[in-house]
């Protein structure tokens, strides 16, 4: 097993503390690894001259906003928090989102593709997912005491960011929630 460094293992040591999930925590410092690696130096040794010097270099790739702000927000955390240069968290600039309008289906589309959908354990399952705006992950999740029938809402128990939160059903969604062979029956 390769041997961490004490400069990795204080920034992973960080991160725990602040309670960073395990894939932030992979994909930080996945970032200030390939940082040192792109500059031939240890992270400690370079500055934040050097930090916009990669996040122009990023955006010469074609790299996505996304991508550079995951960089962003691991070099701001490496150098004000490890580091402790509390001058990275203002020089750091994060990348603007691009506006894009979302793609947005008609009701008729919904139908159609719910639909479309075979099996009736698949369609309650994506038919609750859209009515109630609920990721994979946590439709996935659902269990019987989740599901609030008489105030039409769903508890997620948690959801992205490990955060607990209520989802309102869409009265026309209910029916799907209330008997699927996913949940079994529901009252």
């Amino acid at each position: 097993m390769a041997q961490i460094t004490p400069l990795r293992r204080r920034m992973i040591d960080d991160m725990t503390v602040r309670n960073l999930s395990p894939a932030t925590q992979q994909s930080y410092v996945y970032a200030v690894a390939k940082f040192s690696r792109f500059f031939g130096r240890s992270p400690d040794r370079l500055g934040l001259e050097e930090v916009r010097a990669y996040q122009i270099h990023l955006a010469g790739l074609g790299q996505s906003w996304s991508h550079i702000n995951q960089v962003s927000c691991a070099l701001r955390f490496f150098f004000g928090v490890t580091l402790g240069r509390p001058d990275a968290f203002d020089r750091i600039a994060s990348a603007k989102e691009p506006k894009k309008l979302p793609v947005v289906l008609s009701a008729d589309e919904v139908v159609r593709f719910l639909q479309a959908v075979p099996g009736l354990r698949s369609r309650a399952a994506l038919t609750t997912a859209y009515g109630a705006g609920l990721r994979v992950s946590e439709v996935a999740a659902l269990s019987i005491g989740d599901i609030d029938s008489g105030r039409m809402v769903i508890h997620v128990e948690h959801g992205k960011g490990r955060k607990d939160r209520v989802s309102r059903t869409h009265r026309q969604t209910k029916g799907g929630v209330k008997w699927t062979p996913v949940l079994g029956p529901v009252d």
